[in-house]
């Protein structure tokens, strides 16, 4: 009989895989919203600073990473992006990040998820349904 252990770890790899693509659909959601306006409005102006940098980042790190591809720099880049919003936007309205700000909080709860769930992705890496996985496969000697 296999244990629970057993069986949740030889799941954790495609769970993972999972993970990444979820994060990265979501994060490029708020990309689009304030690139294009979709799937909610949120759309800034052409060049804005620093929200139309900001939507950019996560139009294209949310894409890279939804899809594994150059997983790691683009997490990276990502949870950067995340921690910055935190402490610009959101920390000097209140402390309490679950908290929305007309209740003394910041709102901050989105961008401090998205940070440490990027920077797990950073050094778990893509897992194994990834185009990086992918581009790192070569061929066995003799096929």
């Amino acid at each position: 009989m296999i244990n629970m252990s057993a069986r949740l770890d030889a799941l954790a790899p495609t769970v993972l895989s999972l993970f990444r693509l979820v994060f990265g659909f979501l994060f490029t959601a708020f990309g689009t919203s304030k690139m294009f306006g979709w799937p909610i409005a949120m759309a800034q102006p052409l060049g804005g600073w620093p929200g139309w940098y900001a939507g950019l980042i996560e139009l294209v790190a949310g894409l890279l990473i939804m899809v594994g591809l150059f997983t790691r720099a683009a997490a990276f880049v990502a949870s950067g992006s995340m921690a910055v919003a935190y402490f610009w936007q959101h920390q000097p309205l209140g402390l309490w990040p679950i908290v929305p700000p007309e209740y003394g909080g910041n709102g901050g709860l989105s961008p401090i998820l998205f940070c440490f769930g990027f920077l797990l992705l950073v050094f778990a890496g893509p897992g194994p349904y990834s185009l990086d996985r992918l581009r790192s496969r070569t061929p066995e000697a003799g096929q």
